[in-house]
């Protein structure tokens, strides 16, 4: 039997992402699984696999997911059914006038089970990241220039998204050649792989890679971060993700997640030696943002690294700098 195909759709702003659903339902023919009818589920997800099948073999089943679903949470569940569902394709729904505005907000919203909490302003920004489609919706009214650098910027962060502006005889883009859990769609990874190429470019966006080999002084990062950085000294940071060392935490690599004004950094590596040669990794970051100064970001994170006396101090100096940032958890005191 056939697996059934699913189209995800998404979207932080719930009636426009409702309107698109029904309407693309309609011109396609495919009853839709609203988000309604997930909402109300502890797994929205393993929900839509047991109504899938309610609604035929080999149908194409568009499903409305609520807003707090994770894009990676789908891509992978759906792989990993791959038997009974395809994933077909992942339509981000974004509201043009608000983008912007979306992308700065700092609240959380609470996962299912109410352990942990994800900011609003990433889940928008890695439902784009992992789209195969992104459309953009109430940009009529928008100049042509603004509208332009918007959807540079969304292929900047969704390099292989189909881009398509929501209007009367809209069509569906053709499926995506390979739809798997392992996804590197995301511009910021591209930026790191040296392998970034958008189709659509913009004078006022901007998307660079920073490295240096020396760890990060935790308390001057946090000042670049809150006080430059922030309220946009060298222009409107959207997207900054990779790797990073913080000097007083230099045994372990973390990750650096920042939307917005919303910045994580997760331990992704276990301790090595403090004699080992790792401690001499420092950063691998990207960034994409509107009217970046790339020269200014550049210094401003060049001086939070450590200096020539500080570097040579060594880790167990290292450890006694004032680190503002919030104690990492390890495996087994993290909830679940």
């Amino acid at each position: 039997m056939d697996p059934i195909e699913i189209t995800a759709i998404l979207g932080a702003c719930a009636p426009e992402r409702r309107a698109f659903a029904e309407q693309h339902s309609h011109r396609t023919g495919g009853a839709l699984l609203p988000a309604a009818r997930l909402s109300g589920s502890a797994e929205p997800l393993l929900e839509v696999i047991a109504l899938a099948p309610w609604f035929g073999p080999a149908a194409a089943l568009p499903v409305e997911l609520p807003a707090d679903v994770r894009a990676t949470d789908a891509i992978g569940l759906f792989d990993a059914d791959s038997e009974r569902l395809r994933l077909s394709h992942l339509i981000c729904v974004v509201d043009a006038a608000h983008l912007l505005t979306d992308v700065m907000r700092d609240d959380y919203i609470a996962q299912r089970g109410g352990s942990l909490f994800v900011a609003r302003a990433e889940l928008l920004v890695t439902q784009m990241e992992y789209a195969s489609q992104i459309v953009f919706v109430n940009w009529e009214s928008m100049a042509t220039a603004h509208l332009s650098a918007l959807m540079a910027l969304a292929h900047h962060l969704a390099p292989e998204a189909r881009l398509r502006l929501h209007q009367n005889g809209y069509g569906q883009a053709a499926a995506p050649a390979t739809f798997s859990r392992f996804q590197d769609r995301a511009g910021w990874i591209a930026v790191l792989n040296e392998e970034f190429d958008p189709y659509m470019t913009d004078p006022r966006v901007t998307a660079f890679r920073y490295t240096h080999e020396r760890p990060l002084h935790p308390g001057r990062l946090q000042t670049v971060l809150d006080h430059r950085i922030e309220p946009g000294e060298f222009g409107f940071v959207v997207r900054s993700a990779g790797f990073c060392r913080l000097a007083s935490r230099a045994r372990t690599v973390a990750g650096w997640n920042h939307v917005g004004r919303v910045i994580s950094l997760e331990p992704i590596g276990g301790e090595v030696s403090a004699a080992g040669e790792l401690l001499a990794i420092g950063q691998d970051l990207a960034f994409i943002g509107v009217d970046l100064d790339t020269a200014g970001l550049t210094a401003a994170l060049d001086a939070a690294a450590l200096t020539d006396a500080e570097f040579a101090a060594g880790p167990g100096t290292w450890q006694q700098f004032s680190d503002p940032f919030p104690e990492w958890l390890t495996a087994d005191e993290l909830p679940g």
